[in-house]
């Protein structure tokens, strides 16, 4: 693929993202609008995280690091054998994504027992989450389907159809929802149509690349192991994560310990949260990837230590500032995107504490994408998850100790600090395996940064809650004044992308 190639598809897939997210929220906004953070806002959220656990486990990020390596292999050294071995692949995912859904709809008042014990004190909401769980669990086939054209469409070197998929399901709910108004059978009706579209929008570009659906006999191909054996350290490291909203579900659905709306709550908190996370720390981790993966097959590890150096200054520079603009202003933010309908100040305030506790991680999740991704191009996958296994112990622990007196925001809380620690650990692990990654100068960026944040706050709380101007505005000159305080605080980062930014123009 030629750079301009690379160029041309990265912005689309960037683009795509940015929209899927902006329309995330809308959905988002509209949910909380119709049903706040009363019973049907928690049962949907339970009810779809099963589902959603599985867009996640195999989703874009394990579907280019399992299939596309594989099948575009086959379609240099084997052509005719590749559309076979899509074949066998998609006879393989029917039955099985077919068997789990079939499960999941006869298991769902076991599965929601397990995922939101503390539903059980409300009949009601016990059995219409129950209800939506068998609605929407054949969301799982629809997803993996969806999944598959898209790892066959990009070792075709089609970006497109696929990448615009997400933003098909946002539409979906949001058009369901505003239909149906106050009754949560619309957010179902709306995942189901939305899975049915990110799939039918690929099915006609993959019938002109050739594809023709076939029923094979034999469904043992070497290539399909071999992809079995790259997706499995995938899945295990996202397992960790879901398994860590598992676990911050269990709790947050026990309301008489941590409040009444807990898991809608935690669930609007992070969908802010990862905002500038996957606009920002993914997309850096994906851009350096590359670059490290060819770093790495050199003898000498220096450019390997440098590139990640400075991918982990350049998160610092970037997601220090949004963590603490989200700590300062989670009441007003949470206001601005949610407050209104039956989204009432009770569900905006248990939300922005969640949100403030969240926000003192983020540095250290974006840290972790940037440093599982040196471990992925060390062909170390094992590393990671043994570390994201520890950290989801820790997270359980701190739980259980936070969730008394810090109630939702307790949960959060335990989600960050077991997120610092994985980062720290995943750090020193790798500094010892490749030698010193500039840990100094990465501190020295770090607390100038901090710095210059710390300033930036401040002028945020004053422009907040005593002047009382417009959110809006008051996040214009936040980031007026992170930059002017960069530049006072001597941070290297600010200086570079000013030249950088000059010489553009």
């Amino acid at each position: 693929m030629s750079k301009k190639h690379i160029i041309k598809s990265a912005g689309i897939i960037g683009f795509a993202t940015v929209i899927s997210r902006v329309l995330g929220f809308v959905r988002d906004i509209i949910i909380a609008r119709f049903f706040g953070t009363a019973r049907y806002a928690e049962a949907f959220v339970v009810a779809f995280r099963i589902p959603n656990m599985l867009r996640d486990l195999i989703g874009e990020g394990a579907t280019n690091a399992a299939f596309v390596p594989v099948l575009s292999e086959y379609l240099v050294k084997k052509k005719e054998e590749f559309w076979e071995l899509a074949n066998v692949i998609l006879n393989l995912l029917l039955i099985t994504l077919s068997v789990i859904s079939i499960i999941g709809v006869l298991a769902a008042p076991l599965i929601v027992r397990l995922i939101a014990p503390g539903f059980m004190d409300d009949p009601e909401k016990f059995a219409i989450t129950v209800k939506l769980t068998r609605i929407m669990f054949p969301y799982v086939l629809l997803i993996g389907l969806a999944a598959y054209a898209m790892g066959v469409l990009n070792s075709l070197k089609h970006f497109s159809a696929p990448a615009f998929g997400p933003c098909l399901l946002n539409v979906a709910v949001i058009i369901c929802a505003i239909i149906w108004g106050e009754s949560v059978m619309g957010l179902a009706s709306g995942v189901l149509i939305g899975g049915v579209l990110q799939l039918a929008v690929q099915i006609p570009v993959l019938y002109r690349k050739g594809f023709r659906f076939s029923f094979v006999k034999k469904l043992n191909h070497p290539a399909a192991n071999k992809i079995g054996i790259l997706l499995l350290p995938r899945i295990l490291g996202s397992c960790m994560y879901q398994i860590n909203l598992f676990i911050n579900t269990i709790m947050a659905s026990l309301s008489a310990i941590v409040g009444v709306g807990g898991v809608a709550a935690l669930y609007y908190a992070n969908r802010i949260f990862q905002f500038p996370l996957a606009i920002f720390g993914i997309a850096i981790a994906q851009a350096a990837l590359p670059t490290m993966s060819r770093e790495a097959l050199e003898t000498d590890s220096d450019s390997l230590k440098k590139t990640l150096s400075f991918s982990l200054r350049v998160i610092n520079f970037i997601i220090v500032p949004a963590s603490i603009g989200l700590m300062v202003l989670a009441v007003p933010i949470t206001q601005a995107l949610f407050e209104r309908g039956k989204f009432d100040h009770y569900s905006t305030l248990i939300t922005a504490n969640a949100l403030m506790f969240y926000s003192i991680g983020l540095f250290s999740y974006s840290g972790i994408k940037i440093l599982v991704s040196c471990f992925y191009s060390l062909k170390d996958t094992l590393t990671p998850v043994k570390i994201a296994a520890a950290s989801l112990l820790l997270n359980i622990i701190l739980n259980l100790a936070l969730m008394y007196p810090l109630k939702i925001g307790g949960l959060a809380l335990s989600a960050s600090v077991s997120g610092i620690f994985n980062f720290f650990a995943l750090f020193y692990v790798l500094n010892k395996k490749i030698g010193d990654l500039g840990g100094l100068k990465i501190l020295s960026s770090f607390l100038k940064v901090t710095l210059a944040s710390a300033a930036m706050g401040l002028v945020s709380y004053v422009c907040a809650f005593n002047l009382g101007l417009n959110i809006f505005i008051v996040i214009f000159i936040a980031i007026a004044s992170y930059i002017a305080s960069a530049f006072v605080f001597d941070v290297k980062e600010a200086k570079e992308f000013l030249s950088w930014a000059l010489k553009k123009r």
